[in-house]
C-alpha cells in the first residue's frame, strides 16, 4: 500500500490520474451492490459505467433508468458532478464544508485538474466554479421540472429535473430515458434548456468569470476572446450543416413532424457534439457525411476548465491560425490584435498529434476483435475521447476487450490533456544545443 509520504513524491498530474482512477473504482463497487441495481449486473458493466460517468462521457452498456435503483441513479449523479467539476474541485468543496484549509500540495493538484498556471487565483477560481455550477443547475432543473413534474408527479418528476441538470452543466450525457430526449425532440423548455447547460458548462469557468467581472467585449482576455467567436462559429456551422445534411433523412430529421422541430432537433444535433452526448434523433440513423461532420466536433469539443472534453476550442483556432500564418509567410500567427508564440503552437501541434495517435490506436483495437463497420467502430472511438457519449450502437455490442479499450481512451481522454498540459509547461531548457539542420518536408 502506498504510504501518504510517498504519494507525497507523486507528481501532481500522476496524483490527479491516480484519484480519478480511484473515484472509478469506488464507483465501480458501489454500482455493484445490490441496493443500487434492480436486476444484478456485472463487474464489467459496473466498471465501464463508473468510467463513463467519472470521465463524463456518457457511453452506456446498460440503461440507467431501468437497471439502476434511485440510489443507484444518485451514485451516478455524484460520480458525474465529481468528474465534471473535477476530483480536487469536489474535495476543494468538502474540506470547506468541514473547516479544513487546503494546503500547497492539494491546490498544485488543483492547478492542473483546472489548466492554470499561477495558484494565486486558485480558490477564487474555485469559489467560482462552485457558484456557477450550483446557480446553473438548479436554475435548469427548476426549468426542466416544468415539463417532468406533469409527466410523472412531484417526485420522480423531480429527480429526472436534477438528474438530467446535472448531466447536462457535466457535458456528461447521462439520461435516465431508454431513447434519450427523443421524446422531447419538439419540446422548447428541454431542447433549449439542456443545450444552454452543457454549453454553459463547456465554455470553461475561467471564461464565465472574465465575463463576469469585464462585462464588456474590449477588455475580455484573448482566450475569452477565442473561445466565445470559436464556440459561435462552431455553433452556427454546426446548425445550418446538421439541417442541410438531415432535413429529409426519415430517420433523424425527416422524421419528425413540424419544420419547428427539425429546427429545434438540428440545432440541438448540431451543439450536442461539443462533449455533451444527448440526442433528441436517433444517432445510429445519420447518414455517412453526418457522422463524419459529428465526429470532428467531438474531436474539437468544448474549453479549458470547463465539464467538456476533446482537443478544445481554442486549440483548434491555434492551428488554424498557424496554418495560415505559414501560407501567408509570416513568423507568428496574429488575432484580435495578439500574436500567438512559436510556444503555443507547438503545444497545440503536441496535443492534436496525441489525440490523433489515441484515435488511431483505438479504432485499430477495436476492429481487431469486434466485427462491424469501420466507420460505426471509430465514431464510438472518438466519442470515448471526446468525452461525448454519442452512440451508433457498437458500445453495446463490443467484447470485453472492445469495453476494456474504450475505457481507457475515456479516461485517456478525461485525464490525457491534463498530463500532457503539465509537462508541457513545465519543459525545462537544454542544457545542449545542436547546430541546426535541415529536411525537406512536403
Amino acid at each position: 500500500m502506498i504510504s501518504l509520504r510517498r504519494l507525497g513524491r507523486f507528481p501532481p498530474p500522476a496524483l490527479l490520474a491516480l484519484f480519478y482512477f480511484g473515484a472509478v473504482v469506488a464507483g465501480t463497487v458501489l454500482l455493484k451492490l445490490p441496493i443500487s441495481t434492480r436486476v444484478p449486473i456485472s463487474w464489467s458493466d459496473a466498471a465501464f459505467t463508473s468510467t463513463s460517468a467519472v470521465t463524463v462521457t456518457g457511453l452506456i452498456v446498460v440503461d440507467p433508468g431501468t437497471v439502476f435503483t434511485y440510489f443507484g441513479q444518485g451514485v451516478l449523479a455524484v460520480l458525474i458532478q465529481a468528474g465534471g467539476l473535477g476530483l480536487m474541485t469536489f474535495a476543494a468543496l468538502v474540506a470547506a464544508m468541514l473547516g479544513l484549509s487546503v494546503g500547497m500540495p492539494q491546490r498544485m493538484i488543483l492547478r492542473d485538474d483546472l489548466n492554470q498556471t499561477a495558484m494565486s487565483d486558485l480558490m477564487a477560481l474555485v469559489r467560482v466554479i462552485l457558484r456557477v455550477a450550483l446557480l446553473f443547475e438548479l436554475g435548469g432543473a427548476a426549468l426542466l421540472a416544468v415539463i417532468f413534474v406533469p409527466q410523472f408527479g412531484w417526485a420522480e418528476g423531480l429527480w429526472q429535473a436534477v438528474f438530467h441538470a446535472v448531466s447536462a452543466f457535466n457535458n456528461a450525457g447521462f439520461s435516465l430515458f431508454s431513447n434519450g430526449l427523443m421524446d422531447y425532440a419538439d419540446t422548447l423548455i428541454v431542447t433549449v434548456t439542456i443545450p444552454f447547460l452543457f454549453i454553459t458548462g463547456g465554455i470553461g469557468f475561467v471564461v464565465l468569470a472574465d465575463m463576469v467581472s469585464k462585462r464588456s467585449w474590449q477588455p475580455l482576455s484573448l482566450h475569452s476572446k477565442l473561445m466565445l467567436t470559436g464556440t459561435a462559429v462552431l455553433i452556427l456551422l454546426g446548425w445550418v450543416m446538421f439541417a442541410a445534411l438531415e432535413w429529409t433523412n426519415p430517420g433523424t430529421l425527416g422524421g419528425l413532424d413540424s419544420m419547428g422541430a427539425r429546427i429545434q432537433a438540428a440545432f440541438f444535433q448540431a451543439v450536442t457534439p461539443r462533449t455533451a452526448g444527448f440526442n433528441t434523433v436517433a444517432t445510429s440513423e445519420m447518414g455517412d457525411s453526418t457522422a463524419l461532420l459529428t465526429m470532428g466536433l467531438m474531436m474539437i469539443g468544448g474549453g479549458s476548465a470547463s465539464t467538456a472534453g476533446g482537443i478544445k476550442v481554442t486549440t483548434a483556432i491555434v492551428l488554424i491560425l498557424g496554418t495560415l500564418a505559414f501560407f501567408n509567410r509570416e513568423k507568428e500567427p496574429h488575432i484580435f490584435g495578439r500574436s500567438l508564440g512559436s510556444n503555443e503552437v507547438t503545444k497545440v501541434m503536441a496535443l492534436t498529434t496525441l489525440a490523433a495517435l489515441i484515435v488511431f490506436a483505438g479504432t485499430f483495437v477495436l476492429t481487431l476483435r469486434n466485427d462491424g463497420d469501420f466507420l460505426v467502430l471509430m465514431f464510438e472511438v472518438v466519442s470515448a475521447f471526446g468525452t461525448v457519449g454519442l452512440s451508433m450502437g457498437a458500445t453495446s455490442e463490443l467484447d470485453w476487450s472492445g469495453r476494456a479499450a474504450i475505457c481507457v481512451i475515456m479516461f485517456l481522454g478525461r485525464v490525457g490533456p491534463l498530463v500532457l498540459g503539465f509537462y508541457l509547461a513545465t519543459q525545462l531548457r537544454p542544457r545542449v544545443r545542436y547546430p541546426a539542420g535541415q529536411i525537406y518536408l512536403g
